[in-house]
């Protein structure tokens, strides 16, 4: 049983599940500053709603790729995002069976809760939600055999959109979801250039056409530090509009997204990414308080 829960723990990533309802609720701050209200029920359903489907789509992401991760040969990253330090499928903790079902369990948990959403937000929400794990079937089945970052670019529009169906619970689709997704994609691309850079030894021996794989570690460094820079002019247009407790909070995120860039960049290594990746990952957590503050203030 003990074994069990480690693989658990290991396959949902248990370590980091207070962030994905705190982004997701982030959107529905939001919202219900836009359109006015509040409701705990609401804000309880959609943690829920956040917790089991982001966590379903990592599930995925382990069970899609569940051949390939056989042939790692560095535990740096794995250790980082997992409790105990071990992909489970291929450490023969967990079968693909049931790594298959606990996606179906979390997926369907989340969806279920969407449906009790009223309409048009039911549909917002499973809409996003069936997009996001096709999209992620596709980014991981894509950058096997790609000569230009199409997995990536098409791949990280379902992270994006995270937060956007947080807002989409409550609120409806204008400019403050678009403004959110354009605030936040760039950031996603970012960071995808960072973690690739931390696994770069087992993208090689994967075969996956990752950025450090394609570009090399001085081009995917860029394509952080460049992303990065795309996603700080949207924190500014992004922040002016909702006002100056949500700007403070971003420009305090963006000073560590440059400690991480600043780290990355200089390094130029796998070793340098694992330190900046905290980093960027803080600028998150960061970022969605900012926006509750804002909108609760």
């Amino acid at each position: 049983m003990r074994e069990t829960l480690a693989a658990l723990a290991d396959l949902t990533r248990a370590h980091f599940f207070f962030v994905w309802p705190l982004l997701f609720c982030s959107g529905l701050a939001l919202a219900f500053e836009t359109y006015g209200g509040f409701s705990w029920v609401l804000v309880g359903r959609a943690a829920l709603i956040g917790l089991f489907g982001f966590t379903a789509g990592l599930v995925l992401n382990d069970y899609i790729d569940r051949e390939y991760d056989r042939r790692d040969v560095d535990g740096s990253l794995t250790r980082y995002w997992r409790p105990f330090g071990e992909r489970p499928i291929p450490a023969g903790k967990l079968s693909p069976r049931a790594a298959l079902a606990v996606f179906l369990v979390l997926a369907g948990l989340a969806a279920a809760l969407a449906v009790t959403l009223p309409s048009p937000h039911n549909l917002y929400v499973l809409g996003i939600m069936g997009y996001s794990y096709l999209v992620e079937y596709f980014y991981q089945t894509k950058k096997r055999n790609q000569t230009i970052p199409l997995a990536q670019m098409v791949g990280r529009t379902d992270f994006a959109l995270f937060p956007v169906a947080g807002y989409l619970v409550y609120g409806n689709p204008d400019a403050t979801a678009l403004l959110f997704f354009l605030f936040f994609y760039p950031w996603t691309l970012a960071h995808l250039g960072a973690n690739d850079i931390a696994d770069i030894a087992n993208d090689r021996a994967r075969g996956m056409a990752t950025i450090p794989v394609l570009y090399g570690m001085k081009g995917a460094t860029t394509w952080v530090l460049g992303f990065s820079a795309v996603h700080a002019a949207m924190a500014v247009v992004f922040g002016l509009a909702l006002g100056p407790v949500t700007l403070a909070g971003f420009a305090a995120g963006l000073v560590l997204l440059g400690a991480a860039n600043y780290i990355a960049h200089r390094g130029k290594s796998p070793e340098a990414a694992m330190r900046a990746l905290p980093l960027m990952h803080a600028t998150v957590i960061v970022y969605a308080m900012a926006i509750i503050a804002g909108a609760a203030l």
